[in-house]
């Protein structure tokens, strides 16, 4: 199976706890306390490989996750730093927030390496905690703590233009006439099974890149066939080539084939059909005459739409240099350059927004602050002690908790419950 989609688990490293010590030597007076900081946790980096074309390596393993950093030592010795997550994947791999669908990056273009998770910082050790006041600091700075999300990898190929038509019409057959692409081919529908690329050289250096789309039927946008597997290859794709059975081999009519292909087009996304298209009237080698009624029809249908029709056989050349060229006049109007979607979603932010403190009234005099920041500030500060205390205090003021508090009414002499503690309040 062609592995264009994936869905993994990805977290960053934790950081290292600081660390609680106090330099204890002989002959040696006011040691004071030495405790280092911890190391920074690894972070996540997705790096664009040239010699990938899949996402295979995703398809069998779904965690994926950075080194922590480790703990502080004594001596304000630093705690070792976490490696870093390197993920390799193809060109044109998308990132996406599994929850939300919204695009984290595209490793296109000159997005060749992105930090998608960083790891949480070190936690500071006592040595920082030290004052005139508190000599003897008996906590430390727990390090930051991981950010695990689920991702979607989604593979849309670059090309500059997309080849797209109903099965058995003959898009592989054109493909490996015009570039050196060798896609399988046999007189049998669905022989393609993925996206096949090639690319066609032309004079004076210019080239372009051609994508075989598996082929397309009605209700691919909904699932049906292979097609709705492969419409997102089409998105980067700035012209179209519909190619149709212009001798009728099948009994089908290329007219309403290409306008079943548009409306699936433009199921899956409306803005594919504002790309410009071409009309490819493929196996003329298989008509009588230079031309026949089905392609004056074809030119009749679409001349409105500003669409032009080139009959060809990709069997024996013939039409093929004037539909090439044709394809490249109209690329020469576009902008140059792979089409790159914009970041819709940054990880951190959703972290920080997941980690806020909620202040509620319980009852009449008694308030509640909960929140797993308002947790982890008590994971490392002993608010039994005096100083410990003023630095609780502090930090609910410096959140913004006390203001919280005061618009909701407190009086003083109301209860304040904070996790497993209860306080009074008095201003």
């Amino acid at each position: 199976m062609f592995a264009d989609r994936a869905k993994i688990i990805i977290k960053s490293g934790k950081g290292g706890n600081g660390h609680v010590s106090f330099r204890r030597e002989k002959y040696v007076p006011n040691g004071g306390p030495d405790g280092g900081d911890g190391g920074k946790g690894g972070d996540v980096i997705f790096v664009v490989d040239k010699g990938l074309n899949t996402l295979t390596d995703y398809r069998h393993r779904r965690k994926f996750a950075a080194e922590p950093g480790a703990e502080g030592s004594k001596k304000k010795m630093h705690g070792k730093n976490g490696e870093n997550l390197i993920l390799k994947v193809p060109e044109g791999t998308i990132i996406k927030d599994a929850e939300t669908g919204r695009v984290i990056a595209d490793m296109s273009g000159e997005n060749q390496r992105v930090t998608v998770l960083r790891g949480g910082r070190g936690g500071k050790g006592n040595v920082h905690y030290a004052t005139p006041t508190m000599q003897a600091p008996k906590y430390a700075q727990p390090g930051g703590e991981a950010v695990e999300i689920e991702v979607l990898l989604e593979l849309k190929v670059i090309a500059d233009v997309g080849l797209v038509g109903f099965p058995n019409v003959g898009k592989s057959t054109f493909l490996s006439r015009v570039t050196n692409a060798q896609p399988k081919i046999a007189n049998y529908h669905f022989t393609t099974l993925q996206p096949n690329l090639g690319v066609v050289d032309l004079d004076e250096g210019f080239g372009f890149v051609i994508a075989d789309i598996p082929g397309l039927i009605e209700g691919a946008s909904e699932g049906i066939g292979l097609g709705h597997e492969f419409l997102r290859h089409i998105e980067r794709t700035k012209v179209m080539v519909h190619m149709v059975d212009a001798a009728g081999t099948e009994g089908r009519d290329p007219i309403a084939d290409i306008k079943a292909i548009n409306k699936e087009l433009e199921a899956y996304n409306p803005e594919l059909l504002k790309k410009p298209q071409v009309i490819a009237a493929n196996k003329i080698d298989a008509i009588y005459g230079e031309e026949n009624e089905i392609i004056e029809k074809l030119r009749d249908e679409f001349s409105d739409a500003g669409i032009e029709v080139y009959p060809i056989s990709a069997v024996s050349g013939k039409g093929l240099k004037e539909l090439l060229y044709c394809v490249k006049n109209l690329l020469s109007t576009l902008p140059q350059g792979a089409t790159v979607y914009e970041s819709e979603f940054d990880p951190s932010v959703k972290v920080m927004s997941e980690d806020p403190c909620i202040v509620r009234q319980e009852s009449e005099d008694t308030y509640v602050v909960e929140g797993q920041r308002v947790e982890r500030m008590l994971g490392y500060t002993n608010i039994e002690s005096e100083k410990g205390f003023l630095f609780f205090q502090k930090f609910m003021k410096e959140q913004g908790i006390l203001d919280e508090l005061k618009n909701l009414g407190i009086q003083d002499g109301d209860t304040v419950k904070v996790c497993d503690f209860e306080f009074d309040y008095y201003e």
